[in-house]
């Protein structure tokens, strides 16, 4: 025993022992910060497996630089390596409990809203069992201190060194691939930072974040003020003059703007196993008071629900590659709705039932000028709460409902739904719709999710009649992205009863649902082609909002002789007339494959193509030289981020206050009584919280009885 303790002894005095000792330390406690520190939605074995493995490559090859070095300078260098780590460690922790996210180059170089919110109640953040992540700092250094281990100056050889350096890049290769195997598109579609550490850890996080941050700076700072002359110029060329007819009807109106995950057009009046899929939607469809729309087409590209957002709220493109809000939320200016709205006295907000963070909406609302985000922190949690990517709609909507009743009017509400999202599976309680038969799972389910999505919008609507918002209020509905790819093009085809699906067939199928109600609108079913580019100027002309000198690529959808060609994000395109879908032409009308252009053909596809290059490349170019910085047009007040804060605590605080000032919301007008309670609901999930609930104030209520009771006996026998 004494022989092997010896050696264990003479193994830790040893370069490589003290080596080994060091990553085996820090391995743990970046592990255990993981685990207790963070809420990173490890699922599955394969995840499991990579959370435990990524800290090791990244901490081998930083501390493996100081075998390169000689003597004491090696454990010197080891020790600061682990320092330097460690204090970064410690910081992300303090910040995401306070933000949900991890810190960024950007947001610690811009606006100082890091230091400035951390510093604000940095005792009220920290916890003592943060300061845990110094431990194996302060153990090695009283090692070394107090002689426990003795620093070993023998020079280690290149090789080993150069071996250690390439065993953890090696390691490094194959987690990356283990996590694209398990999450495709990891680095290219980034959505949530919280990905990037649970596959490949804080630090590779870190390189990521470096790494684009300084690629978003280099092309920023090359940026000049006249780069915006050329995008104004063809604004204003291209321009459309706003509907007349409609110019204003919602004026002071509260505006909805309810997000259908996923929803596509073909759903609308879509039948199976005897039963409409979506009969409140259809309802509203074909409501008089509702201007819908059968031929609006989504446009994202890799931001899927990110470059929904962007475009509805921006009139922007997504970006060719990753997500707008992701790479460039944080950091540029814009012009968003919400900001442009506040200026008109509306109160704006944005509802969704998942971590902030997610597509970075934490950083980018305030961006917008949000002045609320309820995201999952102001919601109820309970068992089978969540599906997938946050609360499921029919609890989400109920309790938004208490948040929307004390929002100062006139508001703009954007509310996000989850639940339709692929893989779209929902659990048997929840499910009133069988499956279809094409026997592509990713397809049969999507009634069911698509049927349950539906019931919550039911409901809401039943609420806004219940109280009173109905009336006051414009509702905007819009489906965000397809939710069937082209991948299942086999299964498509039987489910809408066809023969075949071509890629013609699937440029249609990217159409979603477009839809504008509110009491005394001159509604009907509007075949105009549009998209979502096309949203925010429609709003807010609706709304009575001038819409000159924006610098935003979409069009009223109801001006008249509005130029009709929808761009998708890779440079195809739909028209009345024409589709293009790679390098082939189609009749829209008809589908039919064009073999050879005509001459007149060829001008009006030519024409097309030119504008969608030309559009998308100019909006590219604003967003990633963040042009609106150098656009100031007197009519709008530039956003300040620092105003705004999405923490709970503020939140809640805030929204009193602004109750109190303005004494305009639901809540105020109902003399302080709550009309959330109204709210009806059939989720189970909440009758389940409830019977529980009875039953446990059931037994508490006998458990008081029993004890009085036995009061009342000692009381009698002391008699």
């Amino acid at each position: 025993m004494k022989q092997f303790g010896a050696k264990i002894q003479s193994f830790f005095n040893s370069r490589l022992g003290f080596f080994v000792l060091a990553i085996a330390l820090f391995w743990g406690k970046t592990y255990w910060a993981y685990q207790t520190k963070f809420n990173l939605g490890v699922a599955g074995s394969m995840q499991d497996f990579l959370l435990a493995l990524n800290p090791i490559p990244t901490t081998l090859l930083l501390f493996g630089i100081a075998l390169y070095m000689n003597g004491r300078k090696s454990y010197i260098t080891m020790l600061i390596i682990d320092a330097i780590t460690t204090t970064w460690l410690f910081a992300n922790i303090l910040y995401y409990r306070e933000f949900s996210d991890f810190l960024t180059f950007t947001l610690i170089k811009g606006s100082g809203a890091v230091s400035n919110n951390l510093s604000k109640g940095i005792l009220g953040i920290l916890n003592p069992t943060d300061f845990l992540v110094f431990a194996d700092v302060i153990l090695l250094i009283l090692l070394l201190s107090f002689k426990v281990i003795r620093m070993d100056i023998r020079p280690i050889k290149k090789r080993f060194a150069i071996g250690v350096s390439l065993l953890a890049a090696l390691l490094f290769g194959a987690n990356l691939s283990m996590a694209y195997s398990d999450r495709s598109g990891l680095l290219t579609r980034t959505f949530d930072n919280n990905y990037i550490v649970k596959y490949l850890g804080l630090n590779a996080y870190t390189v990521v974040d470096g790494v684009k941050t300084a690629k978003n700076s280099a092309v920023k700072a090359n940026a000049k003020a006249s780069d915006i002359n050329s995008v104004l110029s063809y604004l204003n060329k291209n321009r459309t003059t706003p509907s007349v007819t409609y110019s204003g009807v919602a004026k002071g109106k509260n505006v909805f703007v309810i997000h259908l995950e996923s929803l596509q057009q073909f759903i609308i009046d879509f039948k199976w196993d005897g039963q409409e899929v979506t009969p409140n939607l259809n309802k509203l469809y074909h409501d008089q008071n509702t201007l819908s729309f059968d031929n609006f087409y989504n446009q994202v590209g890799q931001g899927k629900t990110a470059d929904a957002e962007m475009m509805l709220e921006n009139s922007l493109f997504g970006l060719p590659e990753g997500s707008a809000m992701v790479t460039d939320g944080t950091s540029n200016t814009f012009q968003a709705v919400p900001a442009i709205l506040d200026e008109q006295g509306y109160t704006t907000a944005a509802f969704h039932g998942d971590v902030p963070s997610f597509w970075n909406r934490d950083n980018t609302y305030k961006s917008w000028g949000y002045d609320y985000y309820f995201s999952k922190e102001y919601f109820s949690s309970g068992k089978n709460y969540d599906v997938g990517y946050g609360l499921k709609d029919k609890i989400f909507l109920k309790d938004s409902a208490k948040y929307i009743e004390q929002l100062p009017q006139p508001f703009y509400a954007k509310l996000i739904t989850v639940t339709n999202h692929y893989p779209y599976t929902l659990d048997k309680a929840n499910t009133s719709i069988k499956q279809t038969d094409t026997g592509d799972d990713t397809v049969d389910g999507y009634v069911q999710t698509a049927k349950y999505l539906d019931q919550a919008i039911g409901e809401l609507m039943t609420w806004l009649k219940t109280s009173g918002l109905d009336k006051n209020s414009m509702l905007v509905l819009y489906g965000d992205h397809y939710g069937i790819s082209g991948n299942h093009k086999k299964a498509v085809a039987k489910l809408l009863g066809e023969k075949t699906f071509n890629d013609f067939d699937n440029a249609q199928f990217q159409k979603v649902p477009f839809m504008i109600h509110m009491p005394g609108l001159k509604g009907g079913i509007n075949h105009t082609y549009g998209g979502e580019i096309d949203v925010m100027p429609t709003l807010l002309n609706l709304l009575g909002v001038k819409n000159t000198g924006t610098v935003q690529f979409g069009s009223d959808l109801l001006a008249p002789n509005r130029n009709q060609t929808v761009a998708f994000r890779n440079g195809d395109f739909v028209t009345p007339t024409y589709t293009k879908v790679g390098s082939r032409y189609y009749m829209t009308q008809t589908g039919k494959e064009i073999e050879k252009l005509t001459a007149a053909q060829k001008e009006a596809v030519n024409q097309a193509t030119n504008r969608v290059t030309t559009e998308l490349s100019l909006s590219d170019k604003v967003i990633t030289g963040d042009l609106l910085r150098f656009y100031k047009p007197s009519w709008f007040k530039p956003v300040d981020k620092k105003d705004y804060s999405y923490k709970l605590s503020n939140g809640l605080k805030q929204l009193k206050e602004a109750q109190e000032k303005k004494k305009t919301s639901v809540l105020m007008k109902n003399d302080g009584k709550s009309l959330a309670d109204e709210y009806k609901t059939d989720a189970p999930e909440l009758k389940t919280s409830e019977a529980e609930s009875a039953s446990s104030s059931e037994s508490a209520a006998a458990d008081e009885s029993s004890s009085s009771s036995s009061r009342s006996s000692s009381s009698s026998a002391a008699k």
